[in-house]
């Protein structure tokens, strides 16, 4: 369940800062859809994986006006908050990052990495076997980096083949940076040794 503030902060810049989001009135004078109302639309598909129309009972939204707020509802979080969230940490996060981990008794940790098993329940069938696992269903695997705060600064989808979270690990870009040498530099101190980069 989202956070209600952080919902509420989400409508709020949408409403205005994007036109799509606005509510305005038609040629008679009736309001259109509230900014509400196409929000809730767009995170429920989101959130729930269904279609556009099944919001259309509590909504009051047609499938493909519901499409279209999901359309400009991903857009909008693009464009607004793209450079504040859907980026690598700056050297000014790593370190409230090693202070926080510190902190809290983990000194050198930025985040922590997990990764979650979606059921793909319209798998195409010629598909079927390069994501399937042991309970024979096929799922997709996406590899996660959040920090204390839920700051998710990382996302990986496993690609066909993935099948548990060792092999996603593998092909993760985090562990490729890290072998490369390309990781953040950082500097933290565990029992009187200095390392240079951080886990």
């Amino acid at each position: 369940m989202m956070n209600k503030s952080l919902f509420v902060h989400i409508v709020d810049r949408l409403s205005n800062e994007v036109e799509f989001f606005r509510q305005k009135k038609d040629c008679r004078g009736r309001l259109s859809l509230s900014p509400l109302q196409k929000c809730t639309a767009a995170i429920c598909c989101l959130a729930y994986g269904t279609a556009a129309d099944t919001v259309d009972e509590y909504l009051r939204l047609g499938s493909t006006t519901t499409r279209s707020c999901l359309e400009n509802f991903v857009d909008g979080i693009i464009y607004l908050f793209s450079e504040e969230y859907l980026r690598r940490p700056t050297p000014a996060d790593l370190q409230r990052l090693l202070d926080i981990g510190e902190y809290r008794g983990f000194p050198g940790m930025i985040g922590s990495i997990d990764c979650m098993h979606w059921e793909w329940k319209n798998c195409p069938t010629a598909w079927k076997g390069q994501y399937s696992r042991g309970s024979g269903k096929p799922t997709i695997v996406l590899e996660a980096v959040a920090s204390y705060d839920l700051w998710i600064w990382h996302a990986f989808f496993g690609p066909p083949g993935t099948l548990n979270d060792i092999n996603v690990l593998d092909r993760s870009p985090v562990f490729d940076d890290i072998i490369k040498g390309e990781a953040s530099q950082v500097t933290f101190h565990v029992n009187g040794r200095e390392y240079h980069m951080a886990y």
